[in-house]
């Protein structure tokens, strides 16, 4: 008996190493692919207004491009479950993905610049519920939220790097289409290492054992409300455009600190994300509770705010942004079996961006109607979602569970 508890505890050690190796390979894919595209969406605006876009283009290319980017993630979910081709998909994503942004390079019409703008945003969709399925097996062994946190934090690490390798070149005198062309190297490094996973891990699933299953196929009624919570939170939430152009139009932070600001951000949104994600796996979806009461008032510090004010804020907005990015992810690995989750991260995703786009269009609108209006229902919209998750924790709408 002992033999076997050895031979059982050796196994489970064998199983998590192997597992967190999965994860932080990911999480490394994540990092130069952030570089990649974060790097050129930090300065596609001011190239389509060089290649002659008009502003109500650029707005335009840029909603329709998260638009159809995240509308497609339902589609893409259920094909990778319907298929269980996870890998295959991940790969085709990743390589459209990365292959969009070095060819701006070449984009001598704003017209074509848009094209490859959204391309780029296709192939994000396609692979990031495929991706997210085969992580959450991996989270299993380390913990789901410990797991999609680091996962995170190892993202916007990239995040940060691309745009500050961009600004690099443009300061020393290279144009835009010298950044997209450095760019090139990251997206290399990227499919190199997400073609190195998939040979070192052909089969993700197994870091997971397979768990009962309903007889119903429709998902449970828990995982509804949480969806409803999140969309909450997404439409409450505002988008950095927004804040960066308030912060240009007021003069309140100077110009060249707002990129300052957005970093700053994005290492709050690491680091929240490693810590809410610790949580998340000792306290449950509490910790998400505790996350959207700090983050909800960051926009009467953003919007209202001096210069220190802000930058607060703007901490805040970085909170929720790393909660939102680990524990959003997470959460849902705890509720669906391992054979349904790529349709539950589609449906995740769409439902999210689209509630997202809706309300950064709704808060754009009441940027110039009422700024006490804005903040009004931002606070309001996020806090929305605290009761909706409340009845998540207290169990309502679980599924009886039954193999079958």
């Amino acid at each position: 008996m002992r033999h076997l508890r050895v031979v059982s505890e050796s196994s489970a050690a064998v199983g998590r190493t192997t597992a967190i190796r999965f994860v932080v390979l990911l999480g490394v894919v994540s990092l130069f692919a952030d570089m990649t595209y974060e790097g050129a969406r930090s300065v596609t605006g001011p190239f389509l207004a060089v290649l002659g876009a008009s502003g109500t283009a650029v707005g335009l290319i840029v909603g329709l491009g998260e638009l159809i980017g995240y509308s497609l993630r339902l589609a893409s979910g259920y094909l990778a479950d319907r298929t269980g081709r996870y890998w295959a998909i991940t790969l085709v994503g990743y390589g459209l993905n990365m292959i969009a942004v070095p060819l701006l390079a070449l984009a001598g019409r704003w017209e074509i610049a848009a094209a490859l703008m959204i391309c780029e945003r296709i192939g994000k969709a396609i692979r990031t519920p495929a991706r997210d399925a085969m992580l959450s097996h991996a989270t299993h062994q380390v913990g789901h939220g410990w797991g999609f946190g680091l996962h995170e934090a190892m993202d916007q690490a990239g995040a940060v790097v691309g745009p500050l390798i961009v600004a690099a070149v443009l300061a020393t005198g290279g144009e835009y289409r010298t950044g997209f062309t450095v760019l090139l190297v990251p997206a290399t490094v990227t499919l190199g290492i997400l073609l190195l996973a998939r040979w070192l891990y052909p089969s993700p699933r197994d870091l997971e054992p397979a768990t009962p299953i309903y007889h119903d196929r429709g998902f449970p009624l828990a995982f509804w409300l949480y969806l409803a919570a999140a969309a909450l939170v997404a439409a409450g939430y505002a988008d950095f455009p927004l804040i960066a152009y308030h912060f240009g139009k007021t003069s309140v932070v100077p110009a060249g600190w707002i990129p300052v600001f957005y970093a700053a951000a994005m290492g709050v949104d690491a680091l929240a994300a490693l810590a809410f994600g610790r949580c998340f796996d000792r306290f449950g979806l509490a910790t998400l509770i505790v996350a959207v009461l700090c983050s909800a008032f960051f926009a009467p510090l953003v919007f209202l705010g001096s210069f220190y004010p802000a930058l607060g804020g703007m901490a805040l907005w970085g909170i929720g942004m790393g909660a939102q990015e680990s524990i959003l992810r997470a959460a849902i690995a705890g509720m669906i079996p391992r054979d349904r989750r790529g349709v539950a991260y589609g449906v995740f995703n769409s439902s999210y961006g689209l509630a997202w786009f809706a309300g950064s269009a709704e808060m754009g609108i009441l940027y110039d109607v009422s700024l006490p209006t804005l903040i009004g229902f931002s606070v309001l919209v996020q806090l929305g979602a605290i009761p909706l998750l409340w009845l998540v924790t207290r169990g309502i709408g679980q599924p009886r569970n039954s193999v079958g």
